[in-house]
């Protein structure tokens, strides 16, 4: 039996592809975690093995490499809102027209194909647009305005750990042991790591 006599291999298919989009447009906007990379490459790879049983609309790519285009340009320039649009427009069109059936037609669920279109272009609106608005946000606190500010070890820091001064983590180090929960004031700042001490520490 041709796989493609299973109705819902394409569908499956197409599902995992869209999942993989949308962790790798996560991935774009919130880099370093590490799992969102890893769930990209596991959706997007198991679509395009499923390639080797459902055959696929070439044309369906280029909407598919414009939608990644323009969710790099959101990364860099203004109209981050616009880009966002047209980049789940394309890769939506893409997605949903890239499994064919042997005869040529689309072979994935209109109705599946319309409602993750939907949700595709409410999760860059939300999820994706707020990951940029929160990397394009200025700091809340200049660095240089530390110094002087008290705060809350959230690690402890012996010498290193984290502390939480002016609505920010810092990387912090002290010269003597400040255990996690102590209020601590910052001393100086060296770079992005803060010298500091317990607030009651005379040092």
């Amino acid at each position: 039996m041709s796989p493609l006599d299973t109705p819902f291999l394409p569908n499956i298919l197409y599902a995992l592809f869209v999942l993989g989009l949308w962790t790798l447009a996560l991935a774009l906007v919130t880099p370093g975690t590490g799992i969102l990379e890893v769930l990209a490459v596991v959706g997007l790879g198991a679509a395009a093995l499923g390639t080797a049983f459902v055959p696929i609309n070439e044309w369906a790519l280029i909407p598919l490499v414009l939608g990644v285009g323009f969710l790099v340009v959101s990364l860099l320039g203004r109209r981050t809102w616009l880009w966002l649009l047209l980049a789940a427009g394309s890769t939506s069109l893409g997605s949903a027209f890239l499994f064919r059936t042997e005869e040529g037609s689309p072979a994935v669920d209109p109705f599946l194909a319309v409602l993750t279109s939907a949700l595709t272009v409410g999760f860059f609106w939300l999820a994706v647009g707020k990951a940029l608005a929160a990397q394009k946000e200025k700091p809340r606190v200049e660095p240089l305005d530390v110094v002087g500010r008290t705060g809350v070890a959230r690690t402890p820091i012996d010498p290193m750990g984290s502390a939480y001064v002016a609505g920010e983590m810092w990387t912090a180090r002290s010269d003597t042991p400040i255990a996690v929960g102590s209020r601590i004031r910052v001393i100086e700042r060296d770079g992005l790591i803060l010298t500091v001490a317990a607030q009651d520490d005379p040092a």
